[in-house]
């Protein structure tokens, strides 16, 4: 079950998240039990309650007391306008940037990275955890992954900077646009761990699909930023 350099409650988490998108689960259904899950994926019911408690900090499911857990209704989603990268946004600031890389790992793709990056599951991945800073202050941990074809060869050391820079310079990619998605979520432990925040502090999600001139995602991430660091402006032209 557990996959290689990922917490194994995150890796059921991650499994539920898909069977609920795939409408295995469907909105206002109630949930297995923490016995039942305990046996699908052969995990203690400490895991369990992991992978539940962070489902549950990023909405996908709610409990009603003396009824058990029940699958939320999806998000509406809003249109955001492409904003400046965290980079040029900080430097624009004058404020000074750094970066710290967690771990780079080569993992295969599972069903959602392949849907997500449009790859074939089982294909090499790159997944790379990082932690950025604003003024010696932690502002946000990523997780980034990019196809093996994409960046092959990707070192730990070219992970410092901006990563659109780098597949521009260093692997010739040719970058068109990105898909992003914003929503509140309520931080975690190991995610409050890495950014000096309590857990259930506010923070925002930041889910990204960035595209190639050819119309091909290069890249996928999810970013979590400290709320009481940071906030989104958003641009409108007509």
């Amino acid at each position: 079950m557990k996959k290689e350099g990922i917490a194994l409650y995150y890796t059921v988490k991650e499994k539920l998240h898909e069977m609920i998108e795939e409408g295995k689960y469907a909105p206002g259904q109630q949930f297995p039990t923490e016995s039942e899950l305990c046996e699908k994926f052969g995990v203690s019911r400490t895991t369990i309650r992991q992978a539940l408690s962070q489902l549950k900090l990023e909405g996908h499911i709610y409990q009603v007391q003396g009824k058990g857990t029940f699958v939320s209704l999806p998000k509406l989603e809003q249109s955001v306008a492409p904003y400046r990268s965290f980079n040029e946004q900080l430097k624009g600031r004058g404020q000074q940037i750094d970066t710290k890389v967690v771990e780079l790992t080569v993992v295969s793709a599972d069903k959602r990275l392949a849907k997500k990056l449009e790859i074939l599951e089982q294909d090499a991945v790159f997944r790379l955890e990082r932690i950025r800073y604003a003024d010696d202050l932690p502002l946000l941990f990523s997780i980034t992954y990019i196809p093996w074809k994409v960046t092959p060869g990707l070192m730990k050391e070219d992970c410092f900077g901006s990563l659109y820079t780098l597949m521009k310079e260093k692997f010739a990619v040719e970058l068109s646009h990105c898909v992003e998605s914003i929503e509140p979520i309520l931080m975690d432990e190991a995610i409050g761990k890495h950014l000096n925040t309590p857990v259930g502090a506010p923070s925002f999600l930041l889910n990204t699909v960035t595209y190639a001139k050819n119309n091909k995602p290069v890249e996928y991430s999810h970013e979590v930023f400290r709320g009481d660091r940071a906030k989104f402006t958003i641009e409108r032209k007509f």
